[in-house]
């Protein structure tokens, strides 16, 4: 094994600590039989460890061994596999040297450890390639990963030659991408001491727009300025704004499941790290995806002052910001930064000789966005009708079309307000009280 990989061209940069890697130093070390055999099969438990854990955070099954090595193709960014993506294969003498490195996975993918394992007297590997993974809820692992790699794999292993998984891997990075921002959706911000990186966000929720009830105009408004960013046509950064529960958020979060497959990513970013926007900006803006840049929930407190950089960044930075991204936010506020009866003396009264100068700065980020979309609370009629949509999706409210719309009026009342969240609420009330 040790020996494959040292030929490989491509995919040569392995991380040192991954399980391949580690495994083929494993046999290195046995080769040379300068190793205690415990100490060897204790490397070989602890490398086993490591893929039963990637199997549980991705739900493989069947042939871990596989699917690891399907996992490991699909998630290395190297400037073949880059190229490859939304695109496929190109003519070019790389496509050779990618040939080599799949005729060495290919036979990675047939590997015997019989021999291992009859030196070492241990069965491990037998166990991972016939597995039967514990049955899981699908909100505990990445499912949307897990399918991609686990069709890859199966794929792989009928395979016949390196041409044929040539085909298979390149149509994969076409089709799918490559790397996490291939593999995922949508991703949070680590920030702190080390370098920027982005988090998948494992499990987003199944909704869509048509299951915002209502709401007709601003949904197409916010399709249409999605749409022209998906065709490469000019569109505007977007502020979703109004009252609290109208199904701001729910907007954004079903603009991406309607248009992930088209490339579309979401990035969520929070208040505090708006410092480190532009190099977010950086790290997507040579990728074949569309990017929104996510903020929930804007607003700003009169003494912050993170709303600058977000300011630069929109409009009037050095840095054009780059054609595949965009920021959609949301927030209660139609001006998303906190003013105070201060604000509005007279200049006189005021210790800031340039106060009118000042008062501008703190209200002009909302025009940094081109398009705003209002949400405004349903009245209680409205409310109802919302209800009464959601109910009829699950035959087990078994409640009458009267005595639903009463309990659901009761419930408003009792919690204060007439809202899309409220109604959600109260059919989730319903639901547990289901038998």
């Amino acid at each position: 094994m040790h020996r494959l990989i040292t030929q490989l061209v491509i995919y040569r940069n392995l991380e040192p600590d991954s399980i391949l890697v580690q495994l083929a130093d494993i046999y290195r070390r046995l080769a040379r039989d300068n190793d205690h055999p415990e100490a060897l099969i204790a490397d070989c438990y602890t490398q086993i460890h490591h893929l039963l854990d990637l199997a549980t955070q991705y739900g493989f099954d069947q042939n871990l061994w596989h699917d690891y090595l399907a996992f490991l193709l699909a998630s290395t960014e190297t400037p073949f596999s880059l190229t490859c993506e939304k695109i496929g294969a190109r003519e070019g003498s790389v496509n050779n040297l990618a040939k080599h490195d799949f005729k060495i996975f290919l036979e990675l993918f047939n590997y015997d450890f019989g021999p291992l394992e009859k030196a070492l007297q241990i069965d491990c590997f037998s166990t991972i390639s016939q597995y039967q993974a514990i049955k899981k809820d699908q909100k505990t692992y990445n499912q949307s990963v897990s399918e991609k790699v686990r069709a890859l794999s199966q794929a792989i292993a009928k395979a016949q030659d390196e041409q044929a998984i040539f085909q298979i891997v390149t149509n994969f990075y076409r089709d799918h991408g490559v790397g996490q921002l291939g593999l995922n959706k949508a991703f949070r911000l680590k920030s702190g001491a080390g370098p920027l990186e982005l988090i998948p966000i494992t499990n987003t929720v199944d909704v869509h727009l048509d299951d915002l009830i209502g709401y007709a105009l601003q949904k197409r408004m916010l399709v249409e300025n999605t749409e022209s960013f998906m065709a490469g046509k000019k569109a505007n950064n977007l502020l979703l704004y109004g009252d609290s529960g109208t199904g701001k958020s729910t907007c954004i979060k079903a603009i991406l499941n309607e248009y992930h497959g088209q490339g579309l990513r979401i990035i969520e970013i929070y208040k505090h790290q708006f410092k480190d926007l532009a190099a977010v900006i950086s790290l997507i803006k040579n990728r074949n995806y569309r990017f929104i840049i996510y903020m929930d929930d804007l607003s700003f407190e009169d003494f912050e002052i993170e709303y600058k950089y977000l300011k630069a960044v929109i409009e009037g930075g050095m840095e054009i910001t780059p054609d595949n991204v965009l920021i959609y936010a949301t927030s209660n506020r139609r001006h998303l930064i906190r003013e105070t009866w201060t604000d509005r003396k007279d200049a006189v009264n005021s210790d800031d000789i340039h106060h009118s100068d000042t008062a501008e700065e703190k209200i002009s980020l909302v025009s940094r966005f081109g398009v705003t979309i209002r949400f405004d609370k349903p009245n209680q009629q409205e409310y109802l009708e919302i209800v009464r949509g959601i109910a009829w999706r699950y035959p087990e409210i078994e409640l009458s079309d009267d005595e639903l719309l009463q309990e659901a009026r009761q419930w408003g009342l009792w919690h204060g307000s007439f809202t899309g969240r409220r109604a959600q609420q109260f059919i989730n009330h319903l639901l547990g009280q289901a038998l």
